[in-house]
């Protein structure tokens, strides 16, 4: 393995560190003067090199020395988005005098400048109820600060809205770049601003061809059947900045860490995300707005397009060969909804504004059925094509129809493929036109058991309030709240895994505290939001529920529980049960 000069005369000077400060030199002039005053004869007045280590190693000081220096390589080949290739170093495992060559330091600036992602910055206003609204999305191209003098630099920037307000300008950013640790050598600002040139020269062509090759493809995928005019095939997408993507760019695997176990588990995840179909002034069709994952993450709700492109990310990050469909619901509505290929080829439908999975049978319309077949369960009506971040495939079955499509997507006479090549270049990562890496999922900054019992608290008080205005009084029971919580936290585990567990064991309970000559109802609900206010209106709504909130008879005791169950990005989804029981009076 060879070293660059630079590196080369680094290492060397880090070796002569270390060996002056064993006092190497010392100990071999001493060994040197020993050797001769023993083993060399008196008419012998050289002493070989090879008499010389054989001396060294045999009093152990090499031993020492090679113990001293720990020596790491790394592949020449790999090369991090944000440290420098390094080719070898040591650490000093008795003092910290050599830390800062172990691989953490700073890369130099050339290695800075390569690193074309930009940063990404999102600005969303929240109101005194907690509804969160994206304001702003930014691409901040922040290496100008290479070429700073002194490593700072000042921008201005004007923030424009999102969707159709993109053209709109919502206020001015002012943004102090500053490096830390300072660059040792900082580049000219000519040398920045040719390779900004270069890159926006090099990715405008990039998006020219690959629009060129889109054309070609659709033309081509129009000859094989007219009426495929009319189906979702959708190359591109626009963001929230109205800029058009390729919609492979909005799919990238996506590692949930030690946040989410299970790819079911990052379905319910996903499901509790709020559900919002982008704003449209006016009538007519459905806003197109796909957001990108910092910008839905951050006002935690989107479109259905935004749900499906998290799930299908996170699936890809399990393991799993996920696709994102395009197709439509019943009466027609477009629809995005995530499938996955088992090796057995089982095809499964995530729905990912609900959590359910489907397993599809195709079934074939030609051959007479032996038995009347039952409708399918799940509620795709037609599929248009199916997309991840290495594919894009249009549907070019006779009939777009779910129900009888077969997805054998090897098969190239029922869905037709577009390069994979063609794909890569404009959304592999670190192509300069594709979005910067997804963000790591955070952790949720909700602490569930407070969350949990200031919810119950003010939904006590609500409840007290509106039997006021009617004139009915109100005694809680502690007791039956709290036996409420088992059955709270089934219903969670069953939206999770799919299993129902443990209603046995609360249908007893429940059993036990209610006494003969009682009645006891109770009703369960879900929602996906904080606020005790709304969820109360809405409770209301239920004829149910309010039956039970105005509960009229004798011994009347009410209950009421609140479960919630934090996920990452601080996700929830809060599960309410208002209970009643007391005395039949025929």
């Amino acid at each position: 393995m060879s070293l660059p000069p630079e590196k080369a005369s680094e290492l060397k000077q880090l070796i002569h560190q270390q060996l002056s400060k064993m006092d190497v030199h010392g100990r071999i002039r001493e060994i040197l003067a020993e050797t001769i005053r023993e083993e060399l004869a008196p008419d012998q007045q050289q002493l070989s090199t090879e008499d010389l280590i054989k001396a060294l190693r045999r009093r152990g000081i090499i031993d020492d020395v090679m113990k001293e220096l720990n020596f790491i390589t790394d592949s020449v080949d790999q090369e991090l988005p944000s440290s420098p290739k390094q080719s070898v170093c040591f650490t000093d495992k008795q003092s910290t005098l050599l830390k800062k060559s172990d691989g953490t330091r700073m890369a130099d600036s050339t290695t800075m400048l390569s690193i074309s992602d930009p940063i990404h910055m999102v600005l969303i206003k929240t109101d005194i109820f907690g509804e969160t609204t994206l304001v702003a999305s930014y691409f901040l191209e922040w290496r100008s600060v290479l070429g700073s003098e002194n490593g700072v630099t000042n921008l201005t920037v004007e923030l424009m809205g999102v969707g159709t307000e993109s053209k709109v300008s919502v206020g001015i950013l002012n943004i102090k770049l500053e490096m830390y640790p300072p660059l040792n050598q900082t580049l000219s600002q000519e040398v920045v601003n040719t390779q900004l040139a270069l890159e926006r020269q090099k990715t405008a062509e990039k998006e020219r061809l690959f629009l060129v090759y889109a054309k070609q493809w659709w033309r081509e995928y129009l000859q094989i059947r007219p009426s495929h005019n009319s189906r979702l095939v959708k190359i591109f997408a626009q963001d929230e900045n109205g800029i058009n993507r390729p919609v492979c760019s909005y799919v990238k695997p996506l590692r949930a860490g030690r946040l989410l176990d299970t790819p079911r588990q990052a379905a319910r995840f996903v499901n509790v995300l709020g559900y919002e179909r982008a704003p449209v002034i006016g009538g007519g069709g459905k806003q197109e707005q796909w957001c990108t994952l910092l910008a839905f993450l951050c006002r935690n709700k989107g479109d259905c397009e935004d749900h499906a492109n998290l799930l299908c990310s996170l699936l890809l990050g399990y393991g799993l060969e996920a696709f994102v469909c395009v197709g439509t619901k019943a009466k027609g509505v477009p629809h995005a909804w995530v499938m996955t290929c088992g090796t057995d080829g089982t095809i499964t439908f995530w729905e990912s504004l609900t959590g359910h999975r489907y397993i599809h049978k195709s079934t074939n319309p030609d051959e007479p059925p032996i038995a009347e077949q039952s409708k399918p369960l799940y509620p795709y009506r037609t599929i248009g094509c199916v997309f991840n971040h290495q594919m894009f495939l249009g549907n070019c079955q006779p009939s777009d129809s779910v129900e009888i499509c077969v997805f054998d997507l090897n098969d190239e006479s029922k869905w037709k493929p577009m390069s994979e090549e063609a794909i890569k270049s404009v959304c592999a990562p670190g192509a300069t036109t594709s979005l910067p890496p997804f963000p790591p999922l955070c952790a949720s900054t909700i602490d569930a058991s407070v969350t949990s019992n200031e919810i119950e608290m003010q939904l006590r008080l609500l409840v007290s309030e509106h039997r006021k205005d009617l004139g009915l009084t109100t005694v809680w029971e502690d007791q039956l709240s709290y036996l409420l919580s088992p059955a709270l936290a089934s219903y969670e585990f069953e939206r999770t895994t799919s299993i129902s567990a443990g209603n046995e064991e609360f249908q007893d309970a429940i059993r036990r505290a209610v006494p003969d000559g009682h009645t006891f109802k109770g009703f369960p609900i879900h929602f996906v939001y904080r606020n005790a206010r709304r969820a109360f209106a809405t409770c209301l709504r239920s004829p149910f529920c309010e039956e039970i909130i105005c509960c009229r008879g004798d011994q009347v005791r009410l209950a009421v529980r609140v479960r919630v169950f934090t996920y990452p990005e601080s996700a929830c989804a809060v599960w309410i049960m208002f209970a009643c029981k007391y005395r039949s009076v025929l």
